[in-house]
């Protein structure tokens, strides 16, 4: 191991005070391996731009998935933005099917796009969509963006069937859930296309990072070229590329601007991250699941709420929720959690209910007090951290004090 790896590590795991909890949200995410596979890539490579290792980074990552297509980009919220214009060029103006739980971004990429949000209120159980207002919502030329939260899964088959025979379109946020699972199938596959982020706090991390993913030839093309300013030569069509050469014979065809595009490469530095990241995913997320499967069931049922919707999850935040409305007691958590140096995020996803923030009432105005669910977990919902290297007695701990208050 690199000296300057192993001291990387070193410091990384001294994390807090050792009598208190000390649980961050994220501990130990770049390890020795990852930082070593970076300075090798760096003391041979000559090129550090989108290349040849983004290129066999959306290869792998496309593999582990499942899906044809993968593109790489320079966040999740760039995905989302590229997937909600490729919606657009592709499929013309739509009205956006969005959840009130969920991160900024999606919402931001609508509105960006010159598109309509319709907001639906949240499941307790997924903390998803509530699928009964998506399907009354549901028409033809409706896109439905469903997020799946904090390694929850929001789909049913139900859901899927009614929003194919709707006309409607699916994209999949899958940012916060990598790995989870939907009768067999990870979740990401089952709509038109698929965002996931590689923050340094999620799954698995190319520190800032995101991901497109789709089986759809012409959604493929249209997010290459989106992603590098709308030129032309990213897409790997020969077809597409013959018929612009042939419609406009006075371009340079190394210069042919067809979409109004943006600059979201990744670079091969974040791509060798994730291939290093990648080879161990599958192992740390078996250990998320038995982190949060330990959690949930060692917290008091009559005072927080623990029905959520398990199967196939993979969730690198527990999810607390009061069982009942008690602002004092959600304070009384927070001041327990903040002197045992437990780090936490209240309101879940994003911050709690979307329609609360100002660039949403701007728009749309005060809506919020529409959907109580997403308001219950807006005022009375956290996440605290989970990752591999959480110790089960820390866990045991947390709960027991939780449980105490």
């Amino acid at each position: 191991m690199h000296i300057k790896a192993a001291l990387f590590i070193k410091n990384e795991q001294n994390w807090g005070d050792s009598k208190m909890l000390s649980i961050p949200l994220m501990n130990n995410n770049i390890t020795a391996d990852d930082i070593d596979a970076l300075i090798d890539f760096l003391k041979t490579s000559d090129r550090f731009t989108n290349g040849p290792v983004v290129k066999k980074f959306e290869e792998e990552w496309s593999k582990w998935l499942g899906v044809k297509h993968s593109v790489f980009v320079n966040s999740g919220a760039s995905a989302n933005l590229i997937t909600i214009s490729a919606c657009k060029l592709l499929f013309g103006a739509q009205d956006v099917i969005v959840p009130a739980l969920t991160w900024s971004s999606d919402i931001s990429s609508v509105f960006h796009c010159g598109m309509s949000p319709v907001f639906v209120d949240i499941d307790l159980r997924t903390l998803a969509m509530d699928e009964e207002q998506v399907i009354k919502k549901l028409g033809s030329g409706k896109i439905v963006f469903l997020t799946h939260i904090l390694g929850l899964c929001g789909l049913s088959q139900r859901l899927l069937d009614e929003i194919v025979a709707s006309g409607a379109i699916l994209i999949e946020d899958v940012c916060e859930s990598h790995g989870a699972i939907y009768k067999g199938k990870k979740l990401g596959v089952f709509g038109k296309a698929s965002n996931f982020s590689f923050y340094y706090a999620h799954h698995m991390s190319t520190i800032e990072g995101g991901m497109i993913c789709t089986d759809d030839d012409e959604f493929y093309e249209a997010c290459r070229i989106l992603r590098s300013h709308g030129m032309l030569r990213e897409s790997t069509s020969e077809s597409l590329k013959m018929s612009y050469y042939s419609e406009y014979p006075d371009l340079n065809p190394d210069f042919i601007f067809t979409y109004p595009g943006f600059n979201m490469r990744s670079t091969e530095i974040n791509a060798v991250l994730g291939l290093s990241q990648l080879k161990r995913l599958d192992e740390n997320n078996k250990k998320r699941r038995e982190n949060y499967a330990a959690f949930i069931a060692g917290l008091d049922p009559d005072k927080y709420y623990t029905e959520f919707n398990l199967e196939g999850s993979c969730n690198y935040a527990f999810t607390l929720l009061l069982r009942n409305p008690d602002k004092e007691m959600f304070d009384r958590i927070a001041q327990a959690l903040t002197r045992e140096n437990v780090e936490f995020r209240k309101g879940m996803s994003g911050g709690g209910n979307m329609l609360r923030q100002p660039f949403v009432r701007k728009r749309i105005g005060d809506l919020f007090e529409s959907y109580p669910n997403v308001d219950m977990v807006h005022f009375y919902g956290m996440y605290i951290g989970n990752y591999p290297g959480l110790e089960s007695e820390k866990i045991e701990r947390l709960c027991k004090l939780l449980n105490d208050i």
